[in-house]
């Protein structure tokens, strides 16, 4: 395995960002070292609000989210998965599978023994998000999904078969438009660089190229199977479980109804719809999320 590492200069001067980098050693099992990145903000006595980013974002996407948690008592860690953000990126798409990612993340969140954990996940963060949460239920108190799903071979929308036809022919990924084009409010020219920091030139973006190929929307798709065990730990997860999807957004339209209907932890929770929010809903909203969060966290402690 070939593994690539983003220069540190190119994190340098990244506006609203002022967060250290921190680092974990992940030994992959076909004998490759990863650096894997992560924000940790807040009294590291307080109880985790693990923030998981998706595609092709990295953690920048909860800058405006972070200081707010913080301020309110909470501790903030936001990881990088391995390929995007700060993190490690070997360089070949095989590289890369779902089942893969939820063991890297899987020896990330025990190695770091987090515990008590509210999760926030959007987009890719939920649908290995929500695997952690399945395969580590104790160390979770809460959850919070938006705009992500947890696919078991069937139920694509119309907007994710036009990005997944997209990402795969594109000749180069524009990684910080995606972003920019999946707000309400559009991305500054500052902010769109920032989401292409990661990225010296495309032989860094495998991770991000491959993601959408990778979810399994057929029967045929890898990981068929380990989804739907997970959602069997998921229909008996009984914690406080809230959905907040927004109404602006073709990929994951409607996708709330799922969990809502499935997970015990759901039913009685004030679920939201978050108004004027695009697919990255911490771009367009990230105060009422810290709100939404701050008073879920309250409510259900």
């Amino acid at each position: 395995m070939k593994v690539l590492r983003t220069p540190d200069e190119r994190f340098a001067n990244l506006p609203d960002f002022p967060f250290p980098p921190n680092y974990f050693a992940l030994d992959d099992a076909e004998g490759a070292a990863l650096r894997l990145h992560y924000l940790d903000e807040g009294p590291k006595s307080a109880s985790p609000v693990l923030l998981m980013h998706g595609e092709p974002s990295w953690s920048y996407l909860y800058r405006h989210m972070i200081p707010g948690l913080v301020a309110r008592g909470h501790r903030a860690v936001a990881p990088d998965l391995i390929g995007f953000g700060r993190s490690d990126k070997p360089s070949a798409q095989a590289d890369y599978t779902y089942e893969r990612h939820v063991k890297w993340m899987s020896a990330w969140l025990t190695g770091m023994d987090l515990r008590d954990i509210t999760l926030f996940c959007q987009d890719w963060g939920g649908l290995i998000g929500l695997r952690l949460v399945a395969a580590f239920p104790e160390r979770f108190a809460r959850v919070v999904v938006a705009n992500t799903g947890l696919p078991t071979g069937s139920g694509f929308t119309e907007g994710f078969k036009q990005w997944l036809e997209f990402s795969q022919s594109a000749p180069e990924l524009p990684v910080g438009d995606i972003v920019s084009m999946g707000t309400v409010r559009g991305l500054t020219a500052a902010e769109k660089a920032a989401y292409y920091a990661p990225y010296p030139d495309e032989t860094y973006k495998a991770g991000a190229r491959c993601f959408p190929a990778l979810v399994p929307i057929t029967p045929g798709h890898a990981s068929v199977e380990e989804n739907k065990a997970a959602w069997q730990v998921l229909e008996r997860f009984d914690k406080p479980f809230l959905t907040a999807f927004s109404d602006s957004d073709p990929i994951s339209k409607g996708g709330e109804r799922v969990f809502q209907a499935r997970v015990p932890g759901a039913r009685g929770q004030a679920h939201v719809i978050i108004a004027s929010g695009g697919h990255f809903l911490q771009e367009d909203k990230p105060l009422e999320l810290v709100d939404l969060l701050d008073g879920f966290i309250r409510k259900s402690a």
